[in-house]
C-alpha cells in the first residue's frame, strides 16, 4: 500500500493566481521566479518551488513560476506526447506548495527560436523584475537550450539578481526525473513512482460523457478525459476522490472494457465514487490511486460483471485509504 496523504481540489477562490500571457501582468512584489514546465511536480520539483517561496515569502515578496501551456517537445518534435500531468494538474499541485502567481506563456516556434539572453531580458528583468531566480541542476532554456544557471548568474550580476541553482534529488541512488516517473506509473511500479514524486500517483481528468453502461448495472462512474496524462496499465485501482470539501472512496477502472467491445478497443478510464450521487459532467476530478485490486478482465456476462463488481465494493470498504 502506498504511503497516503489527503489531497483536494481546490475550489472557489484560487490562492494562487493564474495569468496567461503577460498583457495583464500586475505588480509584482519582491519577485522570486523560476522557470519550466515542472511535469509530476516530483521531489526535484518541489526542491525549487519550496525555495522559490521559502525565499520570497521571508522578504515579504511573491513566488512565481514561469510555465508554459503546451510541453515545449510537443513543439520541438511535432508529436503530442504523454506527460505525467496536464497543465491544470500541475497549476493545482503548485498551488498546494505555496506558489503565489503562475505566469502561463503559450510555446511556440517564435519562443522555440528566442535566444536565452533575450528570454532574460524580456521576462526575468523588464516584465517580472525578479530580484531571485532559482533553477535546477539541468534547467536549460532559450534557443537551442543555451541558457542555464551559468548564464543566469551572468546577468544577474549585471541586472540586479541573485541566482541560486539546486542540486538533483535522488531515490535509492536514482536521479528523481519526469522521465522516469512516467515510465514507473506506465509500467504500473505506482509506489516506485510515488516515492520519487513525494506523494501517491494521481490523474486529473474531466468527466465527460460515456455508454452510460455503469448507470445500468448499478454502478455508475465518470469516464474522464485525461488531456494525455500518462496512466498506469489496464485494471481495476482502489483509491480515492474529492468532490467539494467530502472524500470518496473510488474504484478506478482503466482498459478497454473488453467484456462489451473488442480487444483493440480504445482505453478508457473510468471512476466509480462510492456512496456519491450526483452530477459530475464537465468538472475536473482528481484520482488518487491506493492500490491495484485485479486485472482487466473478461467476464462471460453481465451478470459476471455485476457480481465481480460487488465483490470489489467490498474489498474497496476494507482498504484504509488515509
Amino acid at each position: 500500500m502506498f504511503v497516503i496523504c489527503r489531497l483536494q481540489i481546490a475550489c472557489g477562490t484560487s490562492l494562487m493566481q493564474v495569468i496567461h500571457g503577460t498583457d495583464n501582468l500586475p505588480h509584482l512584489k519582491w519577485p522570486v521566479a523560476t522557470l519550466g514546465t515542472f511535469d509530476g511536480i516530483h521531489l526535484g520539483h518541489r526542491k525549487i518551488l519550496n525555495e522559490i517561496t521559502s525565499w520570497a515569502h521571508g522578504k515579504g515578496g511573491q513566488a512565481v513560476v514561469l510555465t508554459f501551456s503546451t510541453h515545449p517537445r510537443t513543439i520541438t518534435t511535432g508529436v503530442a506526447s504523454e506527460f505525467i500531468t496536464s497543465l491544470n494538474h500541475r497549476l493545482l499541485l503548485m498551488e498546494r506548495l505555496g506558489v503565489d502567481i503562475a505566469i502561463v506563456l503559450d510555446f511556440d516556434r517564435k519562443l522555440a527560436e528566442m535566444p536565452a539572453e533575450e528570454f532574460v531580458a524580456k521576462y526575468f528583468c523588464t516584465l517580472i523584475k525578479a530580484r531571485g531566480i532559482v533553477v535546477g541542476f539541468d534547467n536549460r532554456f532559450g534557443k537551442d537550450g543555451t541558457g542555464n544557471a551559468a548564464l543566469l548568474r551572468k546577468m544577474g550580476a549585471e541586472n540586479g539578481f541573485e541566482v541560486r541553482e539546486i542540486s538533483p534529488v535522488q531515490v535509492d541512488g536514482e536521479t528523481v526525473s519526469s522521465t522516469a516517473i512516467r515510465n514507473a506509473i506506465c509500467e504500473g511500479r505506482l509506489a516506485r513512482a510515488a516515492a520519487m514524486l513525494g506523494r501517491p500517483v494521481s490523474l486529473l481528468g474531466t468527466v465527460v460523457g460515456g455508454e452510460g453502461r455503469g448507470r445500468q448495472l448499478g454502478f455508475p462512474t465518470a469516464n474522464l478525459d485525461l488531456h494525455h496524462e500518462a496512466r498506469p496499465p489496464a485494471g481495476l485501482y482502489a483509491g480515492y476522490a474529492s468532490v467539494g470539501a467530502r472524500t470518496y472512496k473510488a474504484l478506478v477502472s482503466i482498459g478497454s472494457q473488453p467484456t462489451f467491445h473488442a480487444p483493440d478497443a480504445p482505453v478508457v478510464v473510468e471512476v466509480h465514487l462510492h456512496d456519491y450521487s450526483g452530477n459530475l459532467y464537465g468538472r475536473d476530478l482528481e484520482v488518487v490511486f491506493v492500490k491495484k485490486l485485479r486485472d482487466q478482465r473478461e467476464f462471460g456476462s453481465a451478470e459476471e460483471l455485476i457480481a465481480a463488481m460487488r465483490e470489489d465494493i467490498k474489498r474497496l470498504a476494507e482498504i484504509d485509504t488515509g
